[in-house]
């Protein structure tokens, strides 16, 4: 079994922003042609993360949540506790994935592990993301560089819808954004990853799968 063949998913906890982005941007740097491939799982601290081409006027109130620049595609979203992150290191390269391919492989993954709720979702050809109806329950945006990408999507799960009608999501004014816990009683984190993984690695074509708990690690030792 070759390396292009093994996925290597991390979890890390909850975790503040900056140190997981400068995180992924050193992993894509140091990377070889050697190097498995990652997915992070994690939850993070609130924060508004504005991509390359964002708007600050699509941030209406930011109140006292932190205002991140950022690399990665889109225009604003919030990020918080209650939300799964999955940050995807990919060697689009290696795999033969073009970035709208990609796009396409994850949106699909996140659309079967909402149909597993018997949750009806989809996605949208010029608004990159998940939607049930029209309301948007998972963000998308991402990083190539060096053939490989980073950053990922956001799931929402459990958590405080309130931030996200101080912006305008993903620069869409009054979007509604919705969660798992909208549809269904009991949400499960540790159930939720178990899918997303099952699907993204089914739909990325890895044949092996290896899960490593990061998280009381990392605190001491970094990423």
């Amino acid at each position: 079994m070759s390396l292009s063949d093994t996925l290597l998913v991390k979890t890390l906890g909850q975790q503040p922003y900056e140190p997981v982005w400068q995180a992924m941007q050193s992993f894509t740097e140091q990377r070889t042609s050697q190097t498995l491939d990652e997915i992070w799982l994690l939850e993070h601290d609130p924060v508004f993360t504005l991509g390359r081409n964002a708007k600050k006027e699509h941030i209406l109130n930011a109140g006292d949540i932190p205002i991140i620049e950022i690399d990665r595609g889109g225009q604003v979203t919030y990020h918080g506790p209650g939300q799964l992150i999955v940050y995807l290191m990919i060697d689009i390269k290696r795999r033969a994935l073009g970035v709208r391919k990609l796009v396409t492989l994850i949106e699909q993954s996140i659309i079967s592990t909402l149909n597993e709720y018997q949750l009806n979702a989809r996605a949208k050809q010029q608004a990159p993301g998940v939607y049930i109806g029209d309301a948007k329950i998972a963000a998308l945006g991402l990083r190539i560089k060096k053939g490989c990408s980073f950053h990922g999507l956001s799931l929402n799960l459990s958590m405080n819808l309130t931030p996200f009608k101080q912006i305008n999501p993903c620069g869409y004014k009054e979007l509604e954004v919705v969660q798992l816990s909208d549809y269904i009683e009991d949400v499960e984190l540790s159930k939720v990853q178990q899918q997303v993984i099952f699907y993204l690695s089914k739909n990325l074509d890895y044949k092996k799968v290896i899960v490593k708990d990061e998280y009381t690690e990392q605190l001491t030792k970094g990423f």
